[in-house]
């Protein structure tokens, strides 16, 4: 089978976010949110694309614009447990056997990101990857910015050694700010999401933690620059104004 086969990109989306309710059905530039990210994942053309939801109205929205969508239970505790239920509806057969899961609040998502997502995962032994960008001072101070330490193979490549809210590590400006996007082997999706939360996990509120306490290896690619995600109404507002001032240019 050709590398690329064993590929699928997963897009969960509930519609219950707590800090901002409906956020994947917000318009931004006549369109909802999920479209947008469903729009860059497609554009990227390097696997199937899925949006993974609680919610019909979700799912209808994908349909529509022409891709595919697949229902799931609306008690997950995270998007990854959603993911994996979503691989296992999809291909029970288990062809695919790498999911890069993507966040469905990043409007603005590079479909270069995907690519270097899925070369990060392809190299070395690895479980999963993610990625990072370089994090300026005032990130660093953010809590809301999760902060990755990371020991680097070379400029571009390295593994996690823990993920903070914390301006860590200290004693360097070199601080890195964690881009929410993950390439998963199904295995270890399969392993994480049957291990009960961990404490670190819980400590700082950060489940890719739970994946470093049980032994797993999370490969680290670096970006220039991190999509910005959508959290709260200034955020939509600002995705909003930059989808305007796109329109005009064109």
């Amino acid at each position: 089978m050709a590398k690329n086969d064993t590929k699928i990109i997963i897009i969960p989306a509930r519609l219950a976010a707590s800090r901002l309710p409906g956020k994947p059905l917000a318009e931004i530039g006549g369109k909802a949110m999920i479209q947008h990210v469903w729009e860059r994942a497609m554009a990227a053309d390097l696997a199937p694309v899925y949006v993974a939801t609680d919610d019909r109205a979700i799912a209808d929205v994908i349909i529509s614009a022409g891709g595919k969508a697949v229902m799931t239970r609306t008690d997950h505790p995270s998007g990854s447990d959603r993911v994996f239920e979503a691989i296992e509806t999809i291909d029970p057969d288990r062809r695919f056997t790498q999911i890069l899961n993507l966040q469905g609040d990043l409007p603005d998502l590079s479909p270069e990101i995907l690519h270097l997502l899925a070369a990060t995962l392809d190299r070395g032994e690895t479980d999963l990857a993610t990625l990072v960008t370089p994090a300026s001072a005032e990130e660093a101070a953010r809590p809301q910015v999760v902060k990755a330490v990371v020991s680097w193979q070379d400029a571009d490549f390295g593994t996690a050694l823990y993920f903070s809210r914390a301006a860590i590590p200290t004693g360097t400006t070199a601080l890195f700010h964690h881009i929410g996007v993950y390439g998963w082997r199904r295995d270890a999706l399969a392993r994480f999401v049957a291990l009960p939360p961990s404490p670190l996990e819980q400590a700082e509120k950060l489940e890719q933690l739970r994946a470093l306490e049980a032994g797993m290896t999370i490969a680290i690619g670096k970006i220039d620059a991190a999509p910005g995600g959508i959290d709260t109404a200034e955020d939509l507002e600002a995705a909003r104004m930059r989808a305007t001032e796109a329109h005009h240019k064109d």
